[in-house]
């Protein structure tokens, strides 16, 4: 059940002052959260009975105008809705404490919430013309994580110290059963907590019973009570595994399940990384908690985003093309050369159908004449397609020897051909430069698929088309980041855990996002008194007659609810 919820139309307004202008973001803000479909903002599992929930729409709505003036606290939240005039009349003179927005914002319904505004606002960019079919761009980006940078505990010391602990249990645990304190276990339920918990409660039923033997003893006994000696004994076991030995495991045990595949994870945040920042002050590339940002953009508009734990941007192109839901609108996917990969390659094509535009590592490298030149590269070495061998630089020939198959950690195989130097080449003196000074004979290993894909990315990029698209990189989804971190002051997080940091950061897209667009609106009227002077001066510059293409699909933009995916934006609440 939530409480009722009214857009203003229908409502009684006694004080007739109390408004805002017409221009300004909270109605852009307003018109944008009513274009989503009511099925969309309710969640389905609401009770029925108690207090009325928070509606969802006023939520988002309080959210995305405090993340656009850049307040991220839920208590100065609170107070916004007191003391800002255009808050209050977003909110319709409803207040809420920090606790409410905070809980809503950290919510899986705002996750799900979110991510669904993202979808309207793309397809609501594309219905007007703000957005082409040609390219979509993806770049990522490290944010530091709301985390302490001490509080880091890494894979390799855990398994580590982890390993030398099972040693000790082993080494307990068969001195044990050598002197018949505890029964037999299972090998695999000796060395966790559980069988350590299990051996502790043995030798304490151990122990009751050598006291109570002890009891009937007389009190004097020439050269000491044995029993009292093994009492003795098993409680410095006891003291052992209960004080070191079962904490420690649990601790280790609990370690490895946080990891889940990492090399390291914050105390503090245990979704958190422990990546290399660039933003360290003193330049030494300080390892801190963070997160790896990707977004996906077109026409500076953030149209999909993703978190990832991996610190480098190879592994996330694929599960962020996955997840992102306008991927058939576009026909070239455009990334730096932190991308560029085989398996990114293949998946690209084979799988979603689309044109990479995306440079490998060694590009640059390979198009200076410096390598082109360098005849010791296997690259550049004489090929006979016929016959299927390689010359190097020396005159060494080098035959096929067999087909050989590689797959990395990931579970990605990699089909290679080897090639090896011939037995008996030409004369004496190649054949003792066809072995490495051990005796063996040298060989190399070539990746038919990676070449191809390679030529087909030089090919691409050589292209008038491929440059134009490429350049477009750097003046599309590079501003992105550098207003989410300058203008909007977002080099860290504000809250903790893998989902709220999510709602969070999706937020602060958000709140850009309808931020550009209304400075595009209001400066509409001003753009189209200097067409005229644009025409005659610049036409044939294209940055600007584009801009105001683009311009001419704001007039009657307009926010309407969709029954689908057809919404429209701002129309007569603008004008």
């Amino acid at each position: 059940m939530y409480q009722n919820y009214i857009t203003g139309q229908t409502e009684f307004v006694l004080n007739f002052d109390f408004n805002v202008p017409k221009t300004h973001l909270v109605r852009l803000i307003d018109a944008f959260v009513d274009s989503i479909p009511a099925e969309v903002l309710l969640s389905e599992k609401v009770a029925t009975t108690g207090r009325p929930l928070s509606h969802p729409a006023i939520m988002l709505k309080i959210l995305l105008f405090a993340y656009a003036r850049q307040t991220y606290s839920g208590r100065k939240i609170e107070t916004m809705l007191v003391e800002n005039l255009p808050m209050r009349w977003l909110a319709r003179d409803h207040t809420y404490s920090y606790h409410t927005i905070n809980n809503f914002r950290s919510s899986q319904h705002a996750a799900n919430l979110i991510k669904r505004a993202f979808v309207y606002f793309t397809m609501s960019l594309t219905d007007h013309g703000l957005v082409k079919k040609d390219a979509l761009f993806i770049d990522g980006t490290k944010v530091q994580a709301d985390a302490n940078k001490y509080s880091f505990t890494w894979r390799k010391s855990v398994e580590k110290y982890h390993a030398k602990l099972k040693q000790d249990i082993n080494a307990m645990y068969d001195e044990l059963i050598e002197k018949k304190v505890i029964q037999a276990m299972k090998p695999e339920l000796i060395e966790s907590s559980e069988g350590l918990e299990t051996m502790t409660d043995q030798l304490e039923k151990q122990i009751g019973q050598l006291n109570e033997e002890i009891k009937k003893e007389p009190k004097v006994i020439k050269g000491g009570s044995v029993k009292k000696q093994r009492r003795r004994f098993l409680k410095k076991l006891h003291r052992k595994l209960k004080q070191d030995m079962v904490p420690r495991a649990k601790k280790y045990e609990e370690a490895e399940t946080v990891f889940q595949g990492r090399n390291s994870f914050s105390k503090t945040d245990h979704d958190a990384t422990f990546m290399c920042m660039k933003e360290d002050s003193m330049k030494n590339r300080e390892l801190k908690p963070g997160y790896n940002l990707q977004i996906a953009t077109h026409n500076q508009f953030v149209l999909d985003y993703a978190l990832f734990s991996n610190p480098t941007d190879t592994r996330t192109l694929v599960p962020f093309l996955k997840q992102f839901h306008c991927l058939n609108f576009f026909e070239h996917i455009v990334a730096d050369a932190g991308y560029g990969s085989e398996y990114n390659y293949t998946t690209i094509i084979d799988q979603f159908e689309k044109q990479p535009i995306i440079p490998y590592t060694t590009y640059q490298k390979e198009q200076k004449r410096k390598f082109k030149n360098d005849s010791t590269k296997p690259q550049n070495w004489q090929y006979n397609a016929k016959d299927d061998y390689y010359i190097d630089h020396l005159g060494v020939r080098f035959g096929f020897a067999r087909y050989s198959q590689r797959t990395d950690r990931y579970g990605f195989t990699r089909d290679l051909k080897l090639y090896r130097a011939d037995k008996h080449q030409l004369s004496a003196e190649l054949d003792q430069l066809a072995k490495t000074p051990s005796g063996r004979l040298r060989y190399i290993q070539v990746n038919p698929t990676w070449n191809y894909f390679k030529a087909q990315v030089k090919e691409t990029l050589s292209s008038d088309e491929g440059q134009a698209i490429y350049r477009r990189r750097k003046f599309d989804v590079e501003p992105v980041f550098g207003r989410m971190k300058r203008d909007f002051g977002v080099r860290r997080t504000h809250l903790r855990g893998q989902q709220t940091v999510e709602n969070d950061i999706g937020l602060v897209l958000m709140a850009m996002n309808l931020t550009k667009l209304g400075k595009m609106i209001t400066n509409y009227p001003a753009i189209l008194k200097k067409q005229v002077k644009i025409r005659t001066t610049i036409f044939v510059k294209t940055k600007i007659m584009v801009r105001i293409f683009i311009f001419r699909g704001l007039r009657n933009l307009v926010f309407s609810r969709p029954l689908l995916y057809s919404t429209n934006f701002l129309c007569g609440r603008l004008k």
